[in-house]
């Protein structure tokens, strides 16, 4: 069995995606998953949430807890 094969290639004209490689054998059946690449451009979640003020209230889900049981008592 072939290992897996990793192809970063250009979608074409009409969303076309063409892979070539002669290990592959004629008539073989495949399975194809297709991922769009991340936009660099845009932020993820974690950036945005430490680019805020104050940053992140709580580092852990233990702090979380522990500030809920404070509030509970309260």
């Amino acid at each position: 069995m072939q290992k897996a094969l990793h192809i970063k290639t250009t979608v074409l004209p009409g969303g076309r995606v063409e892979i070539v490689d002669h290990a592959l054998r004629e008539g073989e059946i495949v399975d194809v998953v297709v991922r769009p690449e991340p936009d660099a451009s845009r932020p993820s979640a974690v950036e945005i949430l430490n680019a805020a003020p104050g940053k992140r209230l709580f580092k852990t889900a233990q702090d979380v807890e522990t500030y809920l049981g404070t509030e509970r008592s309260s």
